[in-house]
């Protein structure tokens, strides 16, 4: 250290500047506290790795610390380590020219000594952020180095310094930031806490803050007890704010159930029990660690966009990052750990590249491999949670040509019966009545008289009541020779209908047909008679399979601006079962009483079991039934 004080200029690296005048440097002004703790773990970690190289001895207490110290009535914050400390030329190489990354540098001189631990820091901007807050800043650093002379650095608003001979006995380094006047929150115990579970929470190095509250810590008892006349308790032991061995970095034979649901509960304060969870541990192609939890929904318009924490070696980027996920498993709640990860230069967003989709890549198949081997194992479990999960899977067979080859085998189907199967085990049951079709049902409450139509006859059909499994079930077909899918309701299965008529019988119910499709006087209805077993409906209302699927799509476009009253109308079939006593009674219909109300009953009751009446066609059902009603009083 020279005798004379040194002053000068910052020098500016404009190779390395450039990019910041681009981009300003960070968008949150907190994250101050991110980087200078940041940067105490990376100086902690470097004097860890000197003694293992053996360039260096650790004393035989050392205890590796981040200590934040608040002075709220100085309006100060001060961030301290016992890491490896700056020599006056390394303050002027590290401090003094902005973008020179002293990380990098050590990296490169000891890359072939290596060891676990990872060195945080890759810009050497993260110390130039405390300007953001502060109106001056000091640093007391003593170099590990034998011999080496403590430094004291101050510069005011970041533009200029002095550097002068320090007091620090203490090998390390402590940064004291005086707050600007619009910044004095950050000395409040509380903001600083909340700051600091949000970015440092997992860092690796134990972190102790120092509110700055003036009390008595000598005495392990609790003198507030005493004062208050209660049995005095010794005080509770005090824990470093952090957790510097997350759940990600341990072998998931480490973990139990509790563990994950415990973290689960932690990270995303959500006490809603996780269905399932993933453990990644990935080293090549590139190094990624974390957990996923598939989260329980509750239902199928509940928000479900999930959050996916993103870590670098321990240390909090962002809450908000899309690109690692792929966009079928958006619900997905989770941390990655990835120090491969390329990020800009306040570690705040990604590079649009090649790697972030593989990563992606990564984990659709990780998710894939799970819910398989659920299957295959514990098949129980996977049940249990598939009607959660089974909208994000068929989505993500739609959108990824590569999940749709692992998961193919591993999609279910909850039939009518509530038994779950696979397309191949659905098929076979059908394999002798109903070749190469799968019978399904989109709605269970408007569809309720076919259901119970099926289950009389032991027909089987699925239930599909998501919006996604129009297209779905159309992909199915089409990667699977011959298989169709139907609707329950789509047409009236030779299972449900009794023997033909005779043509005396023919003639006469193909006369009340007329009957009622001329009362009805619908353009686009259809009217047949059929007798049906058991104790079927007087009337039942049938859309071809081919005219429901044009319909679907034309309500995709209602979504898209054209209203339902510009749609045309859905051709219909009405199906009057010739076995019941209601439509027997419209022979010799001209000359029946009150025939025409039962013709316009018949096609209402058909429309109303299928959940197909408008508000005015509800009014006048209900204002013909009471007439019917009141003319057999």
């Amino acid at each position: 250290m020279p005798d004379s004080i040194k002053k000068g200029s910052l020098t500016i690296n404009s190779e390395n500047i450039f990019p910041i005048i681009k981009k300003w440097l960070y968008s949150d002004h907190d994250i101050f506290y991110r980087e200078l703790v940041s940067n105490a773990c990376d100086a902690i970690t470097k004097r860890r790795k000197l003694s293992l190289a053996g360039e260096c001895a650790l004393p035989d207490d050392y205890a590796p610390a981040v200590h934040i110290v608040l002075d709220p009535e100085k309006k100060t914050v001060s961030v301290s380590d016992n890491g490896l400390g700056m020599t006056a030329e390394e303050v002027d190489s590290y401090i003094n020219q902005i973008a020179f990354s002293g990380a990098v540098d050590f990296l490169e001189k000891y890359k072939d000594k290596a060891n676990e631990d990872q060195i945080i820091g890759h810009f050497g901007l993260g110390f130039y952020s405390c300007f953001m807050v502060a109106s001056s800043v000091e640093i007391e650093t003593l170099s590990w180095q034998e011999g080496a002379a403590p430094v004291h650095w101050k510069s005011e608003g970041g533009q200029d310094f002095e550097m002068t001979a320090g007091t620090r006995t203490e090998t390390g380094t402590t940064v004291t930031l005086h707050l600007a006047e619009d910044c004095y929150e950050f000395s409040n115990e509380y903001r600083a806490r909340e700051i600091l579970q949000k970015y440092c929470s997992f860092m690796p190095v134990p972190i102790w803050l120092d509110p700055g509250r003036k009390e008595d810590t000598s005495s392990p008892i609790d003198t507030d007890a005493l004062e208050e006349g209660k049995e005095p308790k010794e005080k509770p032991e005090e824990k470093p704010i952090n957790d510097t061995a997350p759940l990600w970095n341990k072998h998931p034979n480490e973990c139990t159930e509790d563990d994950y649901r415990a973290f689960y509960r932690k990270v995303f304060y959500d006490f809603k029990e996780p269905l399932f969870w993933i453990h990644l541990n990935m080293d090549y192609p590139f190094n990624l660690k974390g957990i996923l939890y598939f989260p329980k929904i509750n239902n199928e318009y509940e928000s479900i966009e999930g959050v996916i924490k993103l870590y670098n070696n321990q240390v909090f980027v962002a809450d908000n990052i899309k690109e690692v996920i792929p966009e079928y498993f958006m619900l997905l709640k989770g941390v990655i750990d990835c120090p491969d990860l390329p990020l800009n230069v306040s570690r705040s967003a990604l590079q649009n590249d090649g790697f972030v989709k593989k990563i992606s890549d990564y984990i659709a198949k990780k998710v894939a491999d799970k819910l398989s081997g659920m299957c295959k194992t514990d098949r129980e479990a996977y049940e249990a949670c598939w009607d959660d999960i089974s909208p994000f899977v068929k989505y993500g067979c739609i959108r990824d040509e590569k999940f749709l080859e692992r998961m193919k085998d591993y999609v279910l189907y909850k039939d009518i019966h509530g038994k779950y199967q696979t397309l191949e085990d659905l098929l076979k049951e059908n394999e002798k009545d109903h070749p190469n079709t799968v019978f399904y049902v989109t709605d269970e409450k408007a569809q309720h008289t076919y259901i119970q139509l099926f289950k009389e006859q032991g027909l089987n059909a699925v239930i599909l009541p998501h919006r996604i499994d129009s297209a779905f079930l159309q992909q199915t077909e089409s990667r699977t020779e011959g298989l169709k899918f139907q609707s329950i309701d789509a047409d009236l299965t030779p299972g449900l209908t009794e023997e033909t008529f005779s043509d005396e019988d023919k003639a006469t119910f193909d006369a009340i047909c007329t009957f009622v499709k001329d009362t009805v006087g619908k353009d686009y209805l259809t009217v047949t008679a059929q007798a049906l077993k058991g104790n079927a409906p007087a009337a039942v209302l049938t859309v071809s399979e081919d005219a429901r699927r044009v319909q679907e799509m034309m309500r995709a476009y209602a979504g898209m601006g054209l209203g339902e009253d510009q749609m045309p109308p859905v051709p219909e079939t009405l199906v009057l079962n010739a076995s019941h006593p209601l439509v027997q009674s419209l022979k010799d219909h001209p000359k029946k009483k009150h025939a025409a109300d039962i013709a316009r009953q018949l096609y209402d009751l058909a429309r109303l079991a299928a959940g197909a009446l408008s508000a005015e066609e509800t009014a006048d059902f209900v204002k013909r039934s009471q007439d019917l009603i009141a003319k057999l009083i």
